[in-house]
């Protein structure tokens, strides 16, 4: 064991003179032994201090190798998902949903759910007119769009979602004028948002069939949130509204999951009064037996409270809320922004201090529903690289696909069923379609991970040099590796193989070995990175060398990796992101679902 220990801490090969075996029993030791720890395990540990061997110059070479036997967690098929916020009605661009080229960024990313929700949710009532405009004979949020009704897909016809499915084509100069008009729009929000003060918005009829049918003919299953803010006298929640609109859904057969309200911890702000944990559990259970009345939705998901981030009094609501309404949910939800998106700066997104912000809340959120339900699912919604709608060329950057990355990582190891990006189109700069309707680097980040990424999580080992540290620095970790099983919807992979996926955080390269399992298998890499002069601030990214665009507004490109020979070390570029197909390892915990 001396022996075995000694090799690890230099990170030299072994000699001829090692005993038979001796390689077989390092690889359970590297966890042990690893010189800094990684974003799966939770914590933060400095570096081991230990002398460079004699040739080496500063450079980090790192064994790794994987768990094959059995993964360490389970996490739903559909674990990256999707929101819209409830301001495209306000800007229009709800009637743009219909859109060819939207539709098949958004299948690139199904399975997944929809979230139809936002700071607006507790603003929106629903009225049961097919068209206001048509009705009242003048302008209104779809007059100019009227004759494009046809285009848009009507929900009885929308069964079928390769035959069934009607895709609009919506001509340039209407484009232009929306874009004219979400832009003054904008300003609009932004005001709101800032204020804190909110108009009401009406969501009609039509307006619901738009969205429904965007969401299934993407292959996105809907969850709505309904507006929890109007109360009766005594606080109690006002369901005549939400009544009504599930009894249209029903009407239409709509299958939708459901949710209460947005951020409750916030409604002292918001109206003058706030609703305690108890009151919103309460709340919930009359919504639960709303849904049990209709036969339609009698067995249909219900998921909150949806807080923000934990803080002390956030934790005293969800612990209320747990107490009255955790055996009614079907998971609990909660929401973070790592962010405030109005003094964000680019370097923030490189820093391993913000990227490890979310792992004490998701130890908080935890230890509340183990404590009153345990073994219930949990989700973060919401989540975005920063709030107050983001910041123009950051949050829609290739550096804040760093935030993006590790938070899928770290969720998943950490056993969160469930995360859904704010948002999939138009909600000021945190989006993955821009305007014009152009996928932006997080999304391809999203489309490369639906690809290649299945729902097992695997543990790691690994084993390097580190630099020694300077005296009272801690060396954190820029270097984050995470491992799941393949997508078994990805036919180019038999089952068994193995994804790796990586963040280099450093200004440097850095150099990984494959050890154990891993050792001398075909590789396909994905070199994810930013294209054009504009570096980190780009809105732009090559694979493996190669720009990402569309073909057409109904094809996305084929994402074609790079193969490494066997046994090849994989040398990972300087502030990159990437993701490693380890083929035909035939791991046991990947060959079936």
């Amino acid at each position: 064991s001396e022996l075995i220990r000694g090799f690890l801490l230099s990170g030299m090969p072994c000699p001829s003179s090692c005993p038979p075996g001796l390689l077989a029993l390092m690889a359970p030791g590297l966890a042990l032994m690893a010189t800094f720890s990684l974003s799966s395990q939770a914590g933060d540990r400095r570096a081991l201090p230990v002398e460079k061997p004699p040739g080496v110059k500063g450079r980090t070479l790192i064994l790794l190798d994987v768990n094959t036997k059995s993964p360490v967690r389970i996490i739903s098929e559909n674990f990256l998902s999707l929101q819209l916020d409830p301001s495209i009605i306000h800007d229009g661009w709800l009637d743009f949903l219909s859109s060819r080229r939207l539709v098949t960024l958004a299948r690139g990313l199904s399975p997944a759910f929809l979230r139809f929700a936002g700071k607006r949710t507790d603003f929106l009532q629903f009225h049961n007119v097919k068209n206001p405009a048509k009705s009242r004979g003048g302008p209104g949020p779809d007059y100019y769009l009227k004759n494009y009704e046809d285009d848009i897909v009507r929900s009885d016809i929308a069964l079928d979602k390769q035959k069934g499915c009607k895709i609009a084509q919506h001509p340039d100069i209407m484009l232009e004028l929306q874009r004219e008009k979400a832009a003054q729009m904008h300003l609009v929000l932004l005001k709101e948002q800032f204020s804190n003060t909110y108009s009401n918005l009406t969501l009609t009829a039509r307006s619901l069939d738009k969205l429904y049918n965007f969401a299934d003919c993407s292959g996105l299953h809907l969850i709505f949130a309904l507006n929890a803010l109007r109360r009766n006298p005594n606080n109690s929640w006002n369901s005549s509204n939400a009544l009504s609109l599930l009894k249209y859904s029903a009407s239409k057969k709509y299958n939708i999951s459901w949710e209460l309200g947005n951020e409750p911890n916030n409604y002292r702000t918001l109206i003058g009064r706030s609703v305690n944990g108890s009151q919103l559990g309460k709340d919930y259970i009359q919504l639960r037996g709303l849904l049990q009345l209709i036969r339609t939705y009698s067995r249909a998901n219900l998921y909150g409270p949806n807080i923000g981030r934990p803080r002390k009094n956030v934790i005293a609501l969800l612990e209320g809320f747990m107490k009255v309404a955790g055996s009614t949910v079907d998971a609990v939800t909660w929401q973070h922004y790592y962010i405030d998106g109005r003094v964000a700066k680019v370097t923030d997104f490189l820093k391993t201090r913000l990227l490890d912000t979310l792992s004490d809340q998701i130890r908080k959120i935890q230890k509340v529903v183990n404590t009153y339900t345990p073994g219930k699912k949990i989700w973060l919604e919401g989540v975005g690289a920063t709030s107050a709608g983001g910041m123009n060329n950051l949050s829609d950057s290739y550096a804040a696909g760093f935030l993006w990355l590790n938070t899928l990582g770290l969720l998943a190891s950490q056993g969160i069923d469930v995360v859904v990006r704010h948002s999939f189109l138009d909600h000021s700069h945190n989006h993955l379609v821009d305007q014009n309707f152009n996928p932006l680097p997080d999304y391809w980040l999203s489309l490369l991970y639906k690809r290649l990424i299945g729902p097992k999580v695997l543990a790691i080992h690994v084993a390097g040099l580190q630099r020694k540290p300077r005296p009272g620095r801690v060396i954190r970790d820029k270097l984050r590796i995470y491992a799941h099983c393949t997508s078994y919807h990805n036919h180019n992979y038999v089952r068994g193989s193995i994804t790796l996926y990586i963040i280099n955080l450093h200004r440097s390269r850095k150099k990984i070995k494959l050890a154990g399992t891993l050792r001398d298998k075909i590789v396909h890499q994905y070199l994810l990175q930013p294209y054009g002069k504009d570096g980190l601030h780009s809105k732009s990214v090559q694979l493996n060398g190669q720009p990402l665009a569309m073909v057409d507004d109904g094809t996305l490109p084929e994402l074609k990796p790079r193969p490494l020979r066997a046994g090849r070390t994989l040398v990972i570029p300087p502030l990159t992101m990437s993701f490693y197909v380890v083929k035909n390892v035939n791991a046991l915990a990947c060959r079936y679902r």
